[in-house]
């Protein structure tokens, strides 16, 4: 693996580039980085696109382009292909905007399997002024059928890829702009803050400030769990999408008002003990009640996975989150049954990376043996769930971490697991170098009920730092000023593009906004931060 040191360019070709930097000639030093030699890489485009001119490979014909791309400024663009084995074959991006560098580097994640290059992430990032960089991870497709027989392009997958990235990219931007970047930072949500938080744990020196946003980090126990829901889920105990309605109905009214406002958002779900028995059918099955079977399927996704012996595996999802678009009938049931996300990540993972058999069948797995098995094989490859952080802050490394409440796809405990754990390794300072924000009504990395706009996307910014948590990131690293409570809003669906609905504060965690009883519900000044 390398490291820092490994990346540098010979002092010739170095000096050979240095008039990259001169203004009259950005198309000259672009192209000129074609030449650019580095370990295990080669570049194979390198390129000036001019404004607005960008179209993404995937782009139908029949239909226009993003604004978030013919707003483009000006930028090199770079293509790379990173061989650290024989097995590799990593793409890997590099634009750097030809006119008002920020002189910051900002890094794209990736979400599920990977297999592509997140260019909405740097078309947005060098409007903002960043260079950028995304990688595939080493495969070119979003399934998972690449890992199977190929050790290497699933520690390429793990963390190996976004390292190699970081540190060619690095490179590259020294190359064009004659300078390092001032500060580097990492974005990214689900599979992106894994990647996130491995970088944070592994390679403590890459990144100044990393945003990890419901992190896939504990991932073996995480997709063991995910095989236990659709088993349990299989047959009799299957809940259709019909009675989701039902389900998330019982559950506000059981608990929505707790919090001082109703509006359709629990603001802290875990004090929620609503009882599915509530929904039993009394005589005829409707899409309005749940049979024992469908009970139990409810209980066990609210209370989590357990392995044969009653041993917790992995925590629940929180009550609140099972309707809207990106709710349950997308993740757990699906629109039909065996056709949820769950499903297909359950079965690409242990299919490709754990079993090695293309006919591996979910319904037969032993939850226990398939745990043990994952875990010998791809835990120290795929989970990031080191909570010893201290490398990174002597770095000077800020984190911010963030989950949904109503995430439907990795549960919000984890998130506060794993920041429980990294607070009591490092002791009571940790707030001065990491902290935890939780969205009530936010699903997984967008979307949900409640007012989930913060900054937290790689595509549009929100405003200042007290409304974006990026922003508030990069003034934390750079001035010092640690972010408090980040101002959150829910824009309408009908009306002016922009018009705000309401605005609530997002607190660090284990602070949480409590409503004062008497102001305006939808302003984010009638609620403070409190424990």
């Amino acid at each position: 693996m390398r490291h820092r040191s490994g990346c540098l360019l010979s002092s010739l070709l170095l000096s050979s580039l240095t008039w990259a930097a001169v203004p009259d000639s950005p198309g000259k030093a672009c192209t000129a980085l074609k030449q650019l030699t580095l370990p295990h890489a080669s570049i194979t485009l390198a390129q000036m696109v001019a404004a607005g001119k960008f179209v993404p490979p995937d782009q139908k014909k029949d239909e226009k382009v993003p604004p978030l791309y013919t707003s483009a400024p000006p930028f090199c663009r770079v293509l790379a292909t990173l061989k650290p084995t024989a097995d590799s074959d990593i793409k890997v991006e590099v634009w750097m905007p030809i006119k008002g560098w920020n002189g910051r580097f900002r890094a794209v994640g990736n979400g599920g399997f990977a297999g592509y290059i997140g260019y909405r992430g740097l078309a947005s990032a060098v409007t903002q002024g960043y260079a950028s960089a995304s990688t595939d991870t080493g495969h070119s497709t979003t399934d998972a059928d690449w890992a199977l027989g190929h050790p290497e392009k699933l520690i390429d997958y793990g963390y190996r890829a976004v390292h190699e990235m970081t540190l060619d990219a690095k490179a590259i931007i020294k190359a064009y702009y004659a300078e390092d970047p001032k500060r580097s930072y990492f974005a990214s949500c689900s599979n992106g803050g894994r990647q996130a938080l491995m970088e944070a744990q592994r390679f403590p020196d890459d990144y100044d400030g990393i945003l990890a946003g419901a992190p896939a980090n504990n991932w073996v126990p995480m997709v063991t769990a995910g095989l236990r829901t659709i088993q349990t889920l299989d047959a009799a105990g299957y809940i259709p999408p019909a009675k989701i309605p039902a389900i998330s109905q019982a559950v506000l009214n059981a608990c929505d008002a707790a919090d001082g406002v109703k509006d359709g958002v629990l603001n802290d779900p875990r004090q929620c003990h609503f009882d599915p028995a509530k929904l039993q059918c009394k005589d005829t099955e409707s899409d309005s009640c749940l049979t024992s079977p469908q009970i139990n399927s409810l209980r066990m996704i609210y209370a989590g996975a357990r392995d044969p012996y009653g041993k917790p595996i992995y925590p629940g999802l929180l009550p609140g989150a099972e309707e809207g678009d990106g709710g349950w009938k997308l993740w757990i049931t699906g629109e039909e049954e065996g056709k949820s996300l769950v499903t297909f990540f359950v079965t690409g993972y242990f299919t490709n990376m754990v079993y090695g058999q293309k006919d591996w069948d979910f319904k037969k797995a032993n939850i226990g043996t398939a745990l043990r098995l994952a875990q010998s094989k791809t835990a120290g490859v795929l989970n990031a769930t080191d909570a010893h952080l201290q490398a990174f802050i002597r770095h000077g490394g800020k984190l911010i971490l963030y989950h949904g409440w109503n995430d439907p796809a990795i549960s919000a405990l984890n998130s506060i697991e794993y920041f429980n754990r990294a607070q009591a390794e490092t002791g009571a300072g940790m707030d001065q170098s990491v902290r935890l924000y939780m969205v009530p009504g936010l699903q997984h990395c967008g979307g949900g009920p409640g007012a989930t706009a913060f900054g937290q996307d790689d595509v549009a910014p929100r405003g200042d730092a007290g409304h974006d948590v990026f922003r508030a990131l990069v003034e934390w690293v750079e001035d010092g000023k640690a972010p408090n409570s980040i101002i959150a809003t829910k824009y309408r669906e009908a009306g002016p593009a922009g018009t705000v609905q309401l605005t609530r504060p997002l607190c660090p965690y284990p602070q949480a906004a409590k409503y004062d009883g008497k102001g305006d519900p939808n302003a984010a000044e009638s609620f403070a931060c409190t424990k």
